[in-house]
């Protein structure tokens, strides 16, 4: 990785025709869509244009208005580590660099479009460079967290058929362990200052790759990126994005949700394997020609959170509540965030009386969303309108958000129901394209007019919606998502259990953790609990993500007796929530 901090001494050549490829009937020119365009494509107002690509189209763009003086050279992508290394890359730097890493993937690599790759590293440089090389070159990138374990690895690359893995040095040990159990991968690419056997080296290659590349000129509804998501009764599904669903169905996200403007510079703390990684560090935030800023943290630190916050000129801030409310435990009046002036929250719902602290401590507000990996932004707190503490806030244009009953009729304000959004006579282009390999469940997310997020909330009087559960039982805990399946599949592997229910369980910080309710085999019931507890902590860790892992462990004689284990947990979710 070390490479990239010499290229800010690098000359580039530049493009010398903008990309445009659009045709404007109203102007009978061929010329580029403008951010304007997008915005009343995203608001459903003028019809998607039969090809976009997001690298060629938005990125570009931004570098030829740098090269003609009609925008400031101000960074894209701001990347510092706290020991010393920084990274500023201009839209033209990046526009120059990406083409070289998409010349890496296509040649060494032997990648074409359409191709899946699964792009497995920490919050470096590369993450954006790869991501935005795939998009210029139509492969399919499907990022994941560093966290993912061997067996988590194993499914995704199965299930993908990915030809290619890109994995920095600490993923690549457990990549190579399954490896052989993956007949389409047959390209393992390494981002590390390190060579490995059996690997490629992205930054050799890197090295010497060309800055001469031609942008594939995607179709607008052709795949792009795949997300795995959490389930409860099975595997994560492959939620399947196009070219045009994050790439202009985030711009109005970017301007009323993150209230971004080109020379704002916003901090998203979302992993690189969330989908909000890529609304608040990839599309939103370029779309808008904003600076995307990273702190590459080994583990977060409250201290060295603020400390950036005041050292360098962040605009707006976009983290999960668990890290609000670990920062208003500190005195934050003793800090001056001189430029900061939006924050934003969201993966998880945020307490109210945190809302508070921050504004009381710091003078500023904080802005919910609330979305999913499959349609982005669905509700937010905006600029301008009031806030209601513990309310996600009102629908997210172009959605039309309702609450709906078990038949799909939509139900009055203050009724419990499910949060769903209603379709017009076509799949809106903004929404995930389909579930790979699993048309059952695409359709499943239908209701009679609406699509069903499977959350259950309420909407009040004013149009202001309120969480209030899975309507399955995902746990989010921290911003992540976890299956209680996963984690009961994990437990049931080892020897000392013979039955368990995963279930939500209230914690100050991180509102909701994963408590795992356990009947022991009959050889174990005499262990020490405490002994056995970290035991099974720690085979979970092994055995699937270490985020996932029982924070909390209750040794019981049996579970409630009932016919699923969705009614299972629904029976012991509520006693912990001390709903029964």
């Amino acid at each position: 990785m070390k490479i990239f901090f010499r290229y800010q001494t690098f000359r580039f050549i530049w493009l010398t025709k903008p990309p445009g490829r659009h045709f404007h009937k109203d102007r009978q020119l061929w010329m580029p869509l403008t951010l304007a365009d997008f915005e009343a494509i995203n608001r459903c107002n003028r019809p998607l244009p039969k090809n976009f690509n997001f690298a060629a189209d938005v990125l570009d763009q931004w570098a030829q208005k740098e090269k003609t003086g009609e925008r400031p050279a101000n960074p894209a992508l701001w990347w510092v580590n706290g020991k010393g290394d920084e990274v500023k890359w201009s839209f033209r730097e990046l526009a120059s660099l990406s083409r070289k890493a998409a010349n890496v993937l296509t040649k060494p690599c032997g990648l074409q479009r359409g191709d899946h790759v699964a792009v497995i590293l920490p919050r470096i440089p590369e993450w954006w460079l790869v991501n935005v090389a795939c998009i210029r070159t139509g492969i399919v990138f499907i990022p994941g967290t560093i966290q993912l374990t061997a067996k988590d690895i194993l499914y995704r690359l199965r299930a993908s058929k990915a030809k290619c893995i890109v994995a920095s040095e600490e993923v690549a040990p457990v990549v190579e362990s399954i490896a052989l159990e993956c007949p389409d991968l047959k390209t393992k690419l390494l981002v590390s200052p390190q060579s490995r056997t059996g690997w490629l080296s992205f930054q050799e290659l890197f090295q010497f790759a060309s800055e001469e590349h031609s942008c594939v000129e995607t179709g607008s509804q052709e795949p792009m990126t795949i997300y795995f998501t959490s389930g409860t009764t099975g595997s994560p599904k492959m939620a399947q994005h196009s070219q045009s669903s994050l790439g202009i169905g985030l711009t109005l996200c970017g301007r009323y949700w993150l209230d971004l403007k080109s020379s704002d510079i916003i901090w998203n703390m979302s992993d690189t394997g969330w989908v909000k990684a890529a609304i608040g560090s990839v599309f939103s935030s370029w779309l808008r020609g904003a600076c995307v800023f990273v702190h590459q943290m080994a583990q977060f630190d409250t201290d060295i959170f603020l400390d950036t916050l005041t050292t360098y000129p962040i605009t707006t801030l976009c983290s999960p509540p668990t890290v609000y409310r670990m920062l208003v435990r500190k005195d934050l009046k003793r800090y001056k965030f001189k430029s900061l002036r939006h924050c934003l929250t969201g993966g998880e719902p945020l307490n109210p009386e945190v809302l508070e602290q921050w504004r009381t401590q710091t003078g500023l507000e904080l802005y919910e969303g609330y979305g999913q990996t499959e349609v982005g932004i669905i509700c937010a707190n905006q600029k301008g309108q009031e806030i209601k503490p513990g309310s996600m806030g009102k629908g997210m244009l172009p959605y039309d958000v309702q609450i709906i009953d078990e038949n799909g009729n939509v139900l009055p304000p203050g009724k419990e129901g499910e949060i769903a959004l209603r379709l017009k006579s076509t799949w809106p282009f903004c929404f995930f394209s389909e579930y790979v390999d699993n048309p059952q469940k695409t359709a499943a997310t239908i209701r009679g007019d609406f699509y069903v997020t499977g959350d259950r909330g309420v909407m009040d009087s004013d149009g202001y919606f309120w969480f209030v559960g899975r309507a399955d039982d995902v746990i989010i805990s921290s911003g992540y998502r976890i299956g209680p399946f996963e984690v009961e599949s994990a437990l049931i592997e080892h020897p000392a259990v013979v039955e368990s229910a995963v279930v939500s369980s209230p914690d100050q910080i991180r509102r909701e953790v994963v408590k795992a309710f356990v009947v022991l085999a009959a050889p174990f019931k005499s262990y020490n609990p405490e002994k056995l507890t970290l035991e099974l902590q720690d085979h979970v860790k092994k055995s699937t993500a270490p985020y996932k892992y029982p924070r909390k462990v209750e040794f019981v004689e049996e579970l409630p007796k009932t016919i699923t284990g969705k009614i299972k947990r629904n029976v012991l979710r509520d006693q912990e929530w001390g709903r029964r």
